[in-house]
């Protein structure tokens, strides 16, 4: 299996996902749904009245990590990405998720944004951390 393969496996999808910004200087980390698309972008959508928009327009990098969450010694990723932050209708329509509609009812809720993040390196995290792997853009 390739470095690219096991990273998707472990990032691939939906997948709850720790994201952080910067605060100013300090660091602030929160839990977001994103899903992994094999270009090594994550995509997720969040309230653009949110602080982590603000977050990211002032400072598009960031630090994300992902862990399956089923077993301790599951793999990991840990990523470095620059967020972007959508709001034109056809982004916002390509990334629907019907599980939005409990927090923004429809596509068209104008506090509904996209955020996209383009991953330039990821470590990946083996099983019982046995190994570890860097792949970067």
């Amino acid at each position: 299996m390739t470095l690219k393969e096991k990273i998707l496996e472990v990032m691939g999808g939906p997948h709850p996902a720790a994201v952080a910004t910067l605060d100013g200087k300090m660091p602030a980390v929160r839990f977001m749904v994103l899903a992994g698309f094999p270009d090594m972008i994550l995509v997720g959508g969040t309230m653009k009245s949110s602080r982590k928009v603000e977050q990211l327009m002032k400072n598009p990098e960031t630090a994300i990590a992902i862990w399956s969450g089923k077993e301790f010694s599951d793999p990991y990723v840990e990523i470095r990405a620059k967020g972007k932050v959508h709001d034109d209708i056809l982004t916002k329509k390509k990334y629907w998720n019907p599980m939005f509609e409990q927090y923004f009812k429809t596509v068209d809720n104008p506090d509904y944004v996209v955020l996209v993040f383009a991953a330039s390196e990821i470590t990946y995290h083996g099983k019982n951390m046995s190994s570890m792997e860097v792949w970067k853009k």
